[in-house]
């Protein structure tokens, strides 16, 4: 049984504080942000949690190449959260009277028979108007929030998980599911035909189709693959020739519903900040992942050398997750796509193995004993036994206690250790740290 957490779209003109509202409810208590100490992507997509209810959060502005001439207009962020999203959260500048845009905006959001929370943000400042200057926007919920000095947070996480549906459970079927994840024009169209057409299996008009994700079901080994191409589908006119429109909440969606991510870069324009972040929101949805260097026939003189020495460079800005395996494709050779696939039922494999107690302990003892973890004067983390709670991704919990002591390089040397018994390339593994009461006496 798997669970899709719901989806909440912040959207609103520029410059009335969206960003500064995401991160302000990211780093407030009642929000846990998954992320891992260390990774240095900016956060715009982040998975919230307040009163045991989690969600994924969503700037809607803020997952974009900066040098991306071909931003989404407001008008088209709106349709995509209306669309996308579980629960739209309109943002407004409270020291300024209700513009048209504001209204266009309210009014899309509306039209979305999804739950719209509007937020009149800038409360602190004495320019501030009455937030019912802002009823005749007509949206009944408004909240009162200034994202600088934290006020309104609070309530507005407890109107979102009133709102929110539950998360959404699915039975697991035997399908393994594929995205395609990455920027525009990195060749993500291109390496889904030529996956599609490999296996000579192509599924048109998959009920249940949305009009936002291309799907292809295939056969490969005797397995059922569906690959999802987070591109979507081109509506005529409305798009220049070759130009592919970027959606966070659309790239969100196929990495909720995959198994395994290809994150696809073309080799001519490596390490963008925007790959980073990629790869950090599919490692905090706990999906397979494998780096894809896409035209690779493109390359001038290209040999084992090239790839040698770009190999590193690629390995350092993913760094933060070092167990994602890299491959070179080319989609006009049809080079390693073959590999792809099976390299991707390798993982999902890997994702649902089910250790025995027993053998986690005998690698949690070995990792003690080696290191024991530092502590403060004379109270030190006592780390007592794992289990694994969880498969796809796996879950480990380990009890013991002083847990609050443990740094998180240590949880990073556990993770290391669990990895080299247990060869989980290409996924992540998720760590829980339970506190047990002191033993008595």
């Amino acid at each position: 049984m798997s669970k899709k957490l719901p989806t909440v779209a912040i959207v609103g003109q520029t410059n009335v504080g969206k960003s500064s509202l995401f991160n302000r409810i990211m780093r407030s208590q009642q929000a846990i942000v998954a992320r891992e100490a260390g990774t240095t992507r900016d956060n715009v997509v982040g998975k919230a949690e307040f009163e045991d209810k989690q969600f994924w959060l969503v700037d809607t502005a803020g997952l974009k190449d900066p040098d991306d001439e071909f931003e989404a207009s407001i008008q088209e962020q709106i349709d995509e959260a209306a669309e996308a999203a579980d629960v739209i959260l309109v943002v407004v500048d409270s020291t300024k009277h209700p513009s048209d845009q504001d209204r266009i905006v309210a009014k899309k959001a509306l039209k979305s028979r999804k739950p719209v929370l509007l937020l009149t943000n800038k409360m602190d400042l004495k320019e501030a108007l009455d937030p019912e200057e802002f009823r005749r926007l007509g949206i009944k919920i408004i909240i009162p929030t200034s994202a600088e000095h934290s006020r309104g947070i609070r309530k507005t996480l407890g109107a979102i998980v009133e709102l929110i549906p539950a998360a959404r459970q699915y039975e697991s079927d035997d399908i393994l599911r594929i995205a395609l994840v990455g920027r525009p024009n990195v060749g993500k169209s291109y390496l889904f035909n030529t996956l599609a057409g490999k296996q000579q299996a192509i599924v048109a008009n998959i009920a249940g189709t949305t009009r936002d994700v291309n799907r292809v079901s295939v056969k490969y080994k005797k397995r059922d693959v569906e690959i999802l191409d987070t591109a979507g589908i081109r509506r005529q006119g409305k798009q220049e020739v070759g130009i592919e429109k970027f959606s966070v909440l659309r790239t969100l969606q196929a990495i909720e519903e995959s198994d395994v991510c290809l994150l696809l870069m073309d080799v001519n324009e490596l390490n963008t900040q925007l790959d980073q972040r990629l790869a950090g929101l599919i490692d905090e949805a706990g999906k397979g992942m494998i780096i894809v260097v896409s035209k690779w026939d493109s390359v001038e003189g290209k040999d084992a050398y090239t790839r040698d020495a770009l190999a590193p460079k690629i390995a350092y800005y993913f760094k933060f997750t070092p167990w994602a395996p890299l491959i070179f494709t080319s989609s006009v050779t049809g080079q390693n796509v073959t590999k792809i696939f099976d390299l991707v039922v390798d993982i999902d494999a890997r994702r649902k193995v089910e250790h025995q107690t027993a053998k986690l302990n005998k690698v949690l003892s070995k990792a003690v004993s080696m290191h024991p973890p530092a502590g403060l004067k004379n109270t030190y983390p006592k780390l007592r036994y794992m289990v694994q709670t969880d498969t796809n991704p796996p879950w480990f919990v380990v009890h013991g206690s002083n847990l609050k002591l443990l740094h998180w390089s240590y949880k990073r040397y556990l993770e290391k250790k669990v990895r080299e018994e247990f060869d989980y390339i290409g996924t992540p593994i998720k760590f829980s740290f339970r506190q047990e009461e002191k033993d008595k006496k």
